[in-house]
């Protein structure tokens, strides 16, 4: 449901192994797909051309085991509001959605829900073309129909793991998706972003803020990676070299991968910087803190979304101008 890049992704790695898919999405899509089938690609080698059914009303799926939730989080309410109509409590709803307030809107209008988190990036590109960039582990809250989903996105080639503690995943992975407006702003790929000390500084200040503010809230993040959530902000500081050693075990990146923030700036699209970096905002707010770098991004990229040019460019140095010091 919102056939996007992931929906088109993990939609396309379960058809690629068998699975009885159906993409709920815009007309374009389906024009795309009935164009040139539908193309999934990874930074590891996997490359498929699919024929996958389209359809471009939620009515498509009654009658549907399990539905993957992919919608922009601005789009939730009525997503859940057309998904209650269509399928009530038949099918298991699983929201694989940016953001940390997904599952509960989902969850008022009636639904059986599991919150899910994708962790890695993925580009949608011309011709009904999407590619994963970045490594990184699929997680899904335990029950109901979880273990099933598992196995199936497993033997489609996706590491997935089952977790208890949902709301920790959730933002461990809001944390790490800070950079996603940094590499919009930046327009450079995420590669050459994480290559350079400057933007990474950044970073560094946007992850201490939203660290400051989860820590307040009694929230533990869970982040799928070597080091302690604590230190990554002093890892992202470390001079490039440095950084670069460190980095190598930790994630993989491929020169193609861009943020999905970067691609709604150049399609036009309204972004989810609300659901990201203005999420830390706003929970620091509650938990009497602020989050003065955080809500200077959000602010430049509402700025560029109202200017309608894309990506704005931004060099380290006009970054940081543009940020409280």
């Amino acid at each position: 449901m919102g056939a996007g890049a992931i929906g088109c992704y993990l939609g396309g790695r379960l058809a690629a192994a068998g699975g009885d898919v159906v993409l709920v999405g815009r007309p374009a899509l389906a024009a795309e797909i009935a164009a040139h089938g539908l193309r999934v690609t990874d930074y590891r080698g996997f490359d498929r051309r699919l024929t996958v059914p389209v359809a471009t009303t939620a009515s498509a799926l009654r009658g549907r085991d399990v539905v993957l939730v992919t919608v922009k989080g601005g789009d939730t309410a009525q997503a859940a509001t057309t998904l209650a109509e269509v399928v009530g409590q038949e099918a298991e709803v699983v929201s694989f959605q940016n953001g940390v307030g997904n599952p509960a809107l989902l969850r008022a209008a009636g639904l059986r829900v599991l919150a899910g988190m994708v962790p890695f990036n993925v580009l949608r590109r011309d011709g009904a073309h999407v590619h994963q960039g970045t490594s990184g582990q699929l997680a899904i809250e335990r029950g109901g129909v979880s273990a099933r989903l598992t196995a199936a996105l497993v033997s489609a080639g996706l590491d997935t793991r089952q977790h208890d503690d949902m709301q920790g995943v959730q933002w461990g992975k809001l944390l790490v998706n800070l950079n996603n407006a940094i590499n919009a702003l930046a327009g450079v790929p995420i590669k050459d972003m994480l290559g350079t000390r400057g933007y990474r500084r950044v970073m560094a200040a946007c992850l201490r803020e939203g660290l400051a503010a989860v820590r307040r809230a009694g929230i533990e993040p869970w982040l799928e990676t070597k080091l302690p959530p604590r230190l990554l902000p002093f890892l992202l500081s470390l001079p490039d070299v440095l950084f670069a050693r460190v980095a190598r075990s930790m994630l993989t990146v491929d020169a193609q991968a861009r943020s999905s923030m970067w691609d709604d700036l150049q399609r036009g699209r309204r972004t989810e910087i609300d659901t990201l970096n203005g999420e830390v905002v706003r929970l620091a707010e509650r938990v009497g803190g602020a989050a003065p770098t955080n809500a200077a991004i959000v602010a430049l990229i509402k700025q560029a979304e109202a200017a309608g040019k894309g990506s704005p460019q931004l060099s380290v140095d006009a970054l940081r101008a543009a940020l409280p010091r």
